[in-house]
């Protein structure tokens, strides 16, 4: 199948109740920068380029749960992160304000919550 066009992915947004709050979380996380700041949309992008995050104001948010259950908030999605080292990865994750998440589906993987509980994935790269 052929695109009649170029079709480039520039952002993902996450829904929360606080933009500004959650975008802060992702950049002591990721250490990218804030590029765009207003009331209910916060958008970040990393110094090198690519796919930036923008956080976008939801007023009736509802938190997810993970993994998911029948009859709640299930994600919609969720990040992948490459990490060198798990467990460095992980502390500085959870120094930044995230939490672990009860279950764990596999051993190279660390899968978090954000402070708004959207479930981000620490991956090791092998």
């Amino acid at each position: 199948m052929s695109v009649p066009t170029r079709l480039t992915l520039t952002t993902v947004n996450l829904d929360t109740p606080d933009p500004a709050a959650l975008a802060r979380f992702y950049v002591r996380l990721l250490g990218w920068e804030i590029k765009v700041e207003e009331a209910d949309d916060v958008i970040l992008h990393h110094a090198d380029g690519g796919v930036g995050l923008s956080f976008q104001r939801e007023r009736a948010y509802v938190r997810p749960t993970w993994p998911a259950e029948p009859g709640r908030q299930q994600m919609s999605m969720h990040l992948e992160i490459g990490v060198e080292d798990l467990d460095a990865a992980l502390a500085h994750a959870l120094a930044c304000g995230a939490t672990l998440a009860e279950f764990q589906p596999q051993d190279d993987v660390r899968v978090c919550l954000d402070p708004d509980g959207h479930p981000f994935c620490l991956w090791l790269m092998h």
